[in-house]
């Protein structure tokens, strides 16, 4: 775009323009974690800066009068083309910008949006999909929070829902397709994978195909969105598998300092523009000091999701065995736990066994809480992705809102630990489980 068109596009002032973002050098392309230390950002734009400032404005000054309308105009959809520039933090900032340039690198998405929370992520996207009367459809089990807000409150207004396991075959996800368009119209097919907190897999690629064979070409073939908080971006890019949006509690592995609260959704941009026309108006966006916070973290997510991968496979193979577990829900055990059917969904959807897994202790709530509190190393808090190593007991903690009969069904036992490793060193946290499970 040159000098003077620009002018035009804003009444007559030549505005400044950030440079082409660096994609490749020569035939080879960037990778993600190269491209994190600046895309999206020109330092010139911003006094030479080396880092993006920090923008706490409530609102930004348009050029003149005729820039301001444009703006609405594209806002209000009077003009095709979207918003131009920046008008109120409630809808965008410069963190928030490019922080989602940032987020949808990993996995090559068309657009995102970063938002206050993971569950503000979940609920805009909701909001902004379904209508009274309409079904969603998903995998169970889903963080408690999720299926609160499926079943307690979108029900309030009419929505309902059916679910398959997460490890449900191609057949058994037909069923539940079928058995939903016939009740009417299904907005949405929500996913979770691995889940929470049983660590069991989704087929991504055969709910894509039992989609596209149920509902053809109708022209509301509902989308899928997956929760890819336990493995993304860099275990599993579920874009690649047939998903058209993923969501993210930004809190975990991309925050993965365990001090900020986010969440993200990124995808096709149609269906971001969806979402971000619903964001604007009830202001789930986050704020800039955490999109600040987070555009520091993405600078060493790659480092820290390795390290802490190569200390929970040292740590599970300690655990593998030992007398007083029973089993460890670990997905780099798939392939010798002799289960065919995730063994099968993690070679083809996952490149890596990420850092959370489910222990499985012998005995019950009893030997569960004798063993977290032994814990000298590991804290005892829910969250998972952080610097740290963190256990908690989901029976009793984050789904103990789930009735009884749905947690035995989900396989939510009162022998289940969830635990998230981190940085530490290996052997340090293996002396810690081990003198955890002699408490027992």
């Amino acid at each position: 775009m040159t000098d003077e068109t620009e002018a035009d596009l804003t009444g007559g002032v030549p505005q400044r323009r950030a440079k082409p973002a660096l994609e490749a050098i020569g035939t080879r392309k960037l990778s993600p974690a190269t491209r994190m230390m600046g895309h999206g950002y020109d330092p010139m734009l911003s006094e030479g800066s080396l880092k993006p400032p920090i923008f706490l404005t409530s609102t930004f000054v348009f050029p003149n009068a005729a820039a301001g309308k444009r703006h609405f105009e594209g806002v209000t959809g009077k003009r095709p083309g979207g918003a131009d520039g920046l008008v109120y933090s409630r809808f965008n900032g410069p963190n928030q910008e490019i922080l989602e340039d940032r987020l949808g690198v990993w996995e090559e998405a068309e657009d995102a949006l970063a938002f206050s929370s993971g569950m503000s992520a979940i609920a805009t996207l909701f909001l902004a999909m379904v209508q009274p009367g309409d079904t969603i459809v998903h995998s169970g089990p889903l963080y408690a929070a999720t299926e609160t807000l499926i079943a307690r409150i979108l029900g309030k207004f009419g929505v309902k829902w059916l679910d398959f396991p997460a490890g449900a075959t191609r057949a058994e996800i037909d069923a539940v397709m079928e058995q939903a368009k016939g009740q009417g119209r299904v907005a949405l097919i929500y996913l979770e994978s691995p889940a929470n907190p049983t660590n069991a897999l989704v087929d991504i690629e055969a709910v894509a195909a039992s989609r596209d064979a149920i509902f053809g070409d109708a022209e509301e073939k509902p989308p899928i969105a997956i929760d890819n908080t336990f493995l993304g971006p860099l275990w599993q890019q579920p874009l690649r598998h047939g998903a058209d949006l993923v969501v993210y509690s930004l809190t975990k592995y991309a925050g993965g300092h365990s001090d900020l609260v986010a969440g993200g959704v990124l995808g096709t941009k149609a269906h971001i523009n969806t979402i971000r026309s619903m964001r604007n108006t009830i202001g789930t966006i986050c704020d800039p000091h955490t999109a600040w916070m987070l555009l520091r973290s993405l600078e060493t997510l790659e480092l820290r999701m390795s390290r802490a991968g190569e200390n929970a496979a040292k740590v599970c193979a300690f655990l593998d065995g030992h007398p007083k577990v029973e089993r460890v829900g670990y997905l780099g055990f798939l392939e010798k736990q002799d289960d065919a059917r995730q063994a099968d969904i993690y070679r083809r959807h996952c490149i890596g066994a990420g850092s959370t897994f489910s222990l499985f202790l012998q005995g019950g709530e009893v030997e569960s809480f004798a063993f977290l509190d032994a814990l000298k190393i590991a804290k005892l808090a829910v969250s998972l992705g952080g610097t740290e190593t963190l256990a908690s007991h989901p029976a009793g903690m984050t789904h103990l809102s789930v009735p009884d009969a749905r947690k035995a069904a989900l396989g939510i036992t009162d022998n289940l630990v969830r635990i998230s490793i981190g940085v530490e060193d290996a052997g340090d946290l293996i002396a810690d489980f081990e003198q955890a499970l002699a408490a027992i």
